[in-house]
């Protein structure tokens, strides 16, 4: 398993808040409020992480604002816009059952309940009211509602998905 595969994405810093080294972080996790508990994240820098330790927390509208003990001043903070914040599973929120981390839904193979394979899980768009797994078939996107009458079974050991498509859905 790739190091990448062992991190999952919490934030993204927008941009530095105040002058002491405060970012404003725009939370990519179901629970913003899971910050508090967060000890330390990983800076994602692109070919490289670093570790930083959380020292407060704040919330802004559906804002995080966090300060980290290696970040001193705004422009230190200015160098970390537009990255992302990384945890290890082992800081990663629990999981109810029925529940699956998005990082470890791309990629899966996706077929009907006959096991015909119908494509490859590309991507899951967040609507609100339910999930929508984008199931690329080859020739277009499969829009799939994460839905039980739809999402029949989860095996990420096997990497696979076993769907039942709704009437229309293939039709479009």
């Amino acid at each position: 398993m790739k190091e990448t595969e062992n991190l999952l994405q919490v934030g993204i810093i927008t941009s530095p808040h105040g002058v002491h080294g405060e970012v404003k972080v725009y939370p990519t996790t179901d629970d913003p409020e899971r910050f508090n508990e967060l000890k330390e994240v990983i800076l994602d820098l692109g070919r490289s992480t670093r570790l930083l330790h959380v020292i407060s927390v704040k919330y802004i509208k559906q804002m995080v604002i966090l300060k980290f003990e290696e970040i001193a001043d705004r422009n230190e903070a200015e160098l970390l816009r537009q990255k992302p914040l990384l945890v290890t599973r082992e800081n990663a929120v629990a999981l109810e059952e029925g529940e699956y981390f998005i990082a470890d839904l791309i990629g899966l193979t996706v077929e009907d309940e006959a096991g015909t394979r119908l494509g490859t899980l590309t991507d899951v768009l967040q609507t609100g009211a339910n999930d929508v797994y984008v199931c690329d078939t080859g020739k277009k996107e499969l829009l799939l509602p994460a839905i039980r009458e739809c999402i029949l079974n989860v095996d990420l050991e096997n990497k696979v998905m076993k769907v039942h498509v709704m009437k229309g859905l293939l039709d479009l």
